[in-house]
């Protein structure tokens, strides 16, 4: 049997990690964009004491990009009863405490719906939360070297905030509340976001297997082009626009854009690039040759 043959494949050389698949990464991804829409539009779009505005709306498709992530997760286990074991190690498992967050931020998203006092920041501190948890769980995987550098924490957080950001100004089509500040402010954070992964990746680009390393860099060319060069250009452009149509729809693009590789980042970190580091031999027995002291 070969030494890195798929999962069976334990041996020196690095293998390719499968408890974690697309489902995994389903729920970074729509966690992430979810807190990070649930956060922006806190911030960004005008509040409406009548709770029948754009806000309400924004703050349910937060919410349910959030549910759609952690119902990858429940899809994941192979008997979906155990999903309550997730509750069981709070103390040592940020996926556990990921799960007693999410209990409190949907009812208490609701309630801010619903124009409830208080409830509305108690939610984004909720959300800042489930995000910040979500950042630690890939570093706590000592095994994968391409999760275990600290700046996949900063990586993960500020990647969720922009592509929660982007989704803003996808849906601004429909509510109109983009300004050239919001996109300047979007276009900040997609360079925050740059700066973070450009980071990450000179801290680990040595650490990597080949295969985990061509995918970051398929990833990294990706969110270089598409992620960040294209949309912070069409934002310079679309916040020069004094029509509002037109402004929306450069805003719009441009978020779909950053949105989407900031996805595909996520996705490529959690399956592609998950390569474990293979076993450390320092020292080979050899049959008949005395080890020395």
């Amino acid at each position: 049997m070969s030494s890195n043959s798929g999962a069976g494949g334990f041996g020196p050389n690095p293998w390719q990690q499968t408890s974690w698949d697309w489902r995994a990464a389903g729920n970074f991804i729509g966690g992430g964009a979810g807190t990070g829409l649930l956060i922006t539009s806190t911030l960004l779009a005008a509040p409406d004491p009548a709770r029948t505005g754009p806000l309400v709306w924004l703050l349910f498709v937060g919410l349910a990009l959030v549910g759609v992530g952690l119902l990858c997760v429940w899809l994941e286990i192979g008997r979906p009863l155990r999903a309550l074991h997730v509750f069981f190690n709070p103390r040592t498992s940020w996926m556990s405490r990921e799960g007693f967050v999410a209990l409190l931020l949907f009812p208490s998203g609701l309630l801010a719906m619903l124009g409830v006092g208080g409830w509305l920041w108690l939610m984004v501190g909720l959300a800042i939360a489930f995000l910040y948890c979500q950042s630690r769980m890939l570093p706590a995987a000592r095994g994968i070297p391409a999760w275990r550098p600290k700046l996949v924490i900063p990586l993960v957080f500020v990647t969720g905030l922009t592509e929660g950001c982007g989704v803003y100004l996808l849906l601004g089509l429909w509510h109109k509340q983009v300004s050239a500040a919001v996109m300047m402010l979007a276009a900040l954070l997609v360079l925050a976001r740059l700066a973070v992964w450009m980071l990450y990746r000179r801290n680990v680009d040595a650490s990597l297997a080949p295969r985990a390393r061509a995918a970051l860099n398929v990833a990294g060319r990706r969110l270089l082009i598409l992620g960040s060069i294209l949309p912070v250009l069409v934002l310079a452009v679309g916040a020069g626009f004094t029509n509002g149509a037109t402004q929306l729809t450069l805003a719009a693009f441009a978020g779909a854009c950053v949105a989407f590789a900031g996805a595909a980042m996520k996705y490529t970190l959690v399956t592609r690039a998950s390569f474990n580091q293979g076993f450390a031999l320092t020292k080979i027995p050899v049959r008949g040759v005395r080890s020395p002291n």
